[in-house]
């Protein structure tokens, strides 16, 4: 069966098994998902140190995916709002790469202005930074962040409801928003509880992040001779074995 790769950059099993549950619903059963957890790092990415070690943490959970499996994955999809190691994966994979929030990002521009709503308040110039990288910076409409972080709030979902609709609320409200995204592994399954209280489509970025990433698979070319080799172009010191065995230039 096909498998689609599922990196959660931060090393909590919890979010993991969210990631694995709500992704495998989307995905079908034609799709084998495959959730893998960072070997190190944060327990929930909140701040731009914890993001830094996160990309380095997803490049190693795919090399370690990579070693261990006999045949290539359709794609691979970054379970982080917020993408880290996007570029760097994706330079150094065959099969098309792509994250939550480009996902995400890229669904609700199709529609028009969109704003965000996710927990932790760090991640508010963060996510501006990276929606400007992307090419989504103008049809952003704003970012709205709760004070809890993605952790806290997955932690306690019935409880976090009425906090992130009251958010996605106030988001709809701005001038010419035409959806809101509720963004964040940890938010999983929550964007359908909250929509009947809004007018607006509210997606859920996991969901369009398997969206997005079954569309790559299926838009690649199976055998193309032009597709990159796996690995890295650099010989690594004091990585880990699976990174330092693709790390050399040559192989």
């Amino acid at each position: 069966m096909a498998t689609l790769l599922l990196i959660n950059p931060n090393t909590s099993p919890a979010v993991t098994g969210l990631l694995q549950h709500h992704a495998q619903s989307a995905a079908g059963t034609q799709v084998q998902v495959q959730a893998v957890t960072a070997r190190f790092g944060a327990p929930y990415i909140a701040c731009e140190a914890s993001y830094a070690v996160a990309g380095h943490a997803v490049l190693d959970a795919w090399a370690a995916a990579r070693a261990q499996a006999a045949t290539a994955p359709l794609a691979v999809l970054i379970g982080c709002f917020g993408d880290p190691g996007l570029w760097a994966l994706r330079e150094a994979s065959p099969a098309p790469v792509t994250g939550l929030a480009e996902a995400a990002f890229a669904e609700a521009s199709a529609l028009g202005r969109f704003a965000v709503v996710t927990g932790g308040l760090r991640w508010r110039p963060m996510l501006q930074r990276l929606a400007q990288a992307l090419g989504h910076g103008g049809a952003l409409a704003g970012i709205h962040a709760v004070a809890p972080s993605g952790a806290q709030l997955a932690a306690d979902p019935d409880g976090a409801l009425a906090l992130l609709a009251a958010a996605c609320r106030e988001a709809a409200s701005q001038d010419g928003v035409r959806s809101v995204i509720l963004g964040g592994a940890g938010l999983a399954g929550l964007a359908a509880r909250i929509q009947p209280m809004l007018g607006v489509p509210v997606i859920d970025s996991v969901l369009a992040g398997i969206r997005h990433a079954l569309a790559l698979a299926a838009a690649a070319t199976p055998g193309g001779t032009s597709a990159p080799r796996a690995g890295f172009d650099v010989q690594w010191q004091h990585l880990s074995p699976e990174m330092t065995a693709i790390g050399r230039p040559g192989q």
